[in-house]
């Protein structure tokens, strides 16, 4: 467990690296790129309900293993591509963050529980709940930004959080058995525990 938590904290460390690293690399590319980039970049991390259910997409398609490693976060970057579409030509639609809340429930109980779905009906469930992230992204592009440099930002910070859950599921299923299932179903309990409460709080 002690190798999990030090390759885990490795994991963000390296992350949080990365972010700053592409965010200074960014701030030299002109002021319509940098604003488009940085916001879109950044909106997805900074949003809990947006992590949790990006990087619970990452350890569900990690501990499914196979083509599912990259056909599910594929999945999910594609549908919310088009949802953030959506939401940027201001095209509504219904129970954003109310589904937005369910992903990060239904996401994290999938996690807890251990369910190994098959691999077209994961990328199903993701690919739902990725069209309201999406909208929700598309819709709050501030009116200065650049609509490609936007999205790209926040699909790169959506691969970035599905790297991050990957590798956490990878680490949890190679761990020493009990203890990653544990760990696991810890992190998903958290998840599906916060989804609730996001969703007793847009009631």
């Amino acid at each position: 467990m002690k190798r999990i938590v030090s390759t885990t904290v490795a994991g963000l460390v390296g992350s949080a690296s990365l972010v700053a690293a592409t965010t200074s690399a960014f701030a030299h590319t002109g002021v319509g790129a940098t604003s488009g980039f940085a916001h879109g970049f950044m909106h997805p991390i900074g949003g809990l309900d947006h992590v949790l259910a990006m990087v619970m997409v990452g350890m569900l398609a990690g501990r499914m293993g196979g083509r599912a490693t990259l056909l599910v976060p594929a999945a999910f970057v594609t549908v919310m591509m088009i949802g953030g579409t959506l939401g940027v030509a201001g095209m509504p639609l219904p129970f954003v963050e109310t589904g937005i809340a369910l992903s990060v429930l239904v996401l994290g109980g999938m996690v807890a529980l251990g369910i190994q779905a098959p691999v077209a009906v994961a990328m199903g469930i993701v690919g739902v709940f990725a069209m309201f992230h999406g909208h929700a992204h598309g819709a709050e592009m501030p009116e200065t930004a650049s609509g490609l440099a936007y999205g790209g930002g926040f699909v790169a910070a959506t691969i970035l959080l599905h790297a991050a859950g990957v590798g956490l599921g990878h680490l949890s299923s190679g761990a020493a058995k009990r203890g990653g299932l544990v760990y696991a179903r810890a992190a998903g309990g958290l998840s599906a525990v916060a989804g609730v409460a996001m969703l007793v709080g847009n009631l």
